[in-house]
């Protein structure tokens, strides 16, 4: 079964095919396509713009679609980046902006008070608009000092108390059984059709 993942973010694309891997399915994303244009994320919520993504791109390529839309929420900014964690420094922005603009935020801001979550909303799209979406959420605590290599994003500052590292810190293999796209996915893994389900062992 050939799924397009509605993103262009390669980090995105390597944790979830790492998630599908074994399954026999065939996912793509919008990097082997050069007919979509990009899309604007302007919905109020991470469900209004992964299913705008999603959308969009199945009427285009008439396939099944994967989309998400993630982010990090900081409880003291009032569950600020929010949808905006991409572009949080600007259009265009860089994850090491992004992250700097953060604690800029933060820089005041007691350990103790950085309470902080990453947020998932995965959609499954398929050509006839039938949709089903699943979310994921993730605890953790923003520290000053960037730390690990394995993440992209907010990883390297987003420590995650129980396991004493940040998320850059954990392998793959860890990272996507905790993760908030991680929750999502094991939802979705548990809704795909039964001959789906066989080929991922579910």
């Amino acid at each position: 079964m050939k799924i397009v993942f509605a993103t262009r973010n390669e980090g995105k694309v390597r944790e979830i095919k790492n998630m599908f891997e074994g399954t026999g399915i065939d996912l793509v994303s919008l990097n082997d396509y050069e007919n979509i244009p990009e899309i604007i994320e302007d919905g109020n919520s991470f469900l209004e713009n992964a299913l705008k993504k999603a959308k969009i791109v199945a009427n285009i390529t008439g396939e099944t679609v994967l989309a998400d839309d993630s982010g990090l929420q900081v409880d003291i900014l009032g569950g600020e980046p929010g949808i905006h964690s991409a572009r949080y420094a600007g259009e265009g922005a860089t994850d090491e902006e992004n992250n700097k603009t953060l604690l800029t935020k933060l820089k005041d801001v007691p350990p103790e008070k950085r309470h902080a979550s990453f947020c998932c909303v995965l959609v499954i799209y398929r050509a006839d608009g039938s949709y089903h979406s699943f979310d994921g959420r993730w605890q953790g605590i923003i520290i000053d000092e960037a730390r690990g290599t394995n993440g992209f994003g907010y990883d390297p500052i987003f420590f995650v108390p129980e396991l004493k590292k940040t998320a850059a810190e954990l392998p793959p293999e860890i990272k996507n059984k905790i993760s908030h796209r991680g929750q999502a996915f094991a939802k979705l893994k548990e809704y795909l059709p039964r001959q789906i389900e066989k080929q991922i062992g579910a």
